[in-house]
């Protein structure tokens, strides 16, 4: 009955490919995930790969080992039974297996230790990164500020069901996206004023909690131009399930109009400024504060 059942599954996804292949492959192409998929997203940037590496060394080191394992199971199963054995031996210690079973799990505890060492230290941070943005995690929206690029703020929430446009994933896609430039180290700095949230965009390689009262630093690049889907992974609340992540990598030329366009959008909506006494006031209780 499972063998049929199997069967059939598998002449439906046949049969459906040539209608479902092409909304699959594009939210492939667009860095989100898709159905049926078996491994990780596809990498846009070295870290990502680097993970994907890591995973499959592991993969490896694991199924020798459980084939390993397996295969001695069995042999004690047939080897060692009553029938064949009815004078059960008495050696209670054997040196080489001891030494043996104790020194190739070190062995294999160092070898995956190395690169997932090398890796941790790897996606912590840039020494020079090329653009900064403040990602701050709110009940249950993103807010995404530029320091370096005139302080630009935009605030990222998702697009209910029935507002969607044809294209739009549910649940993923996003009124603002953050927009980057392609081929730049991109230093993340994740915080939350409320609760614990996370920054975790797979295809990118990133994942960084933000936790309220601390400021935490990671970094990503990208590759090449796209569309790259994400979402908080850590259970905050009621809305957990709608804080997606897009990041849109664009290049450079079309990065910088997009700031000009930000900011000329950002003083349209900038009110009437403050009295310079308002303004002084504030300054100076700022002024104490630091102090």
């Amino acid at each position: 009955m499972q063998l049929f059942r199997r069967l059939c599954a598998a002449l439906t996804l046949m049969i459906m490919a040539p209608v479902a292949l092409p909304g699959w492959f594009a939210a492939f192409a667009a860095g989100a995930p898709t159905p049926w998929e078996m491994g990780m997203q596809p990498a846009a940037n070295e870290i990502k790969r680097r993970i994907i590496d890591l995973h499959d060394l592991v993969l490896v080191i694991i199924t020798l080992t459980t084939i390993f394992v397996g295969v001695l199971l069995v042999i004690v199963c047939t080897r060692f039974t009553a029938k064949r054995n009815p004078v059960p031996s008495k050696t209670s210690h054997h040196t080489g297996l001891e030494i043996a079973w104790t020194v190739i799990p070190i062995i294999l505890l160092v070898i995956i230790a190395i690169p997932s060492f090398r890796l941790i230290y790897f996606q912590d941070r840039t020494p020079n990164p090329d653009l900064t943005i403040k990602v701050i995690a709110h009940q249950w929206f993103w807010e995404y500020g530029y320091p370096d690029n005139g302080n630009i703020a935009i605030e990222s929430r998702y697009i209910h069901d029935e507002d969607l446009k044809p294209g739009q994933l549910r649940l993923l896609d996003v009124d603002n996206q953050m927009v980057v430039p392609v081929g730049k180290n991109i230093r993340i700095l994740t915080s939350s004023p409320e609760v614990i949230h996370s920054f975790f965009i797979p295809s990118l390689g990133v994942q960084r909690y933000a936790i309220p009262g601390r400021v935490i630093e990671t970094w990503f690049s990208v590759d090449k131009p796209g569309v790259y889907y994400g979402q908080c992974n850590q259970i905050c609340g009621s809305d957990h399930s709608r804080m997606p992540i897009v990041v849109r990598a664009v290049t450079e030329a079309e990065f910088k109009a997009w700031t000009e366009q930000t900011k000329k959008a950002a003083q349209a909506d900038v009110p009437t400024a403050a009295p310079a006494s308002l303004l002084a006031a504030t300054n100076t209780t700022a002024n104490q504060v630091q102090r």
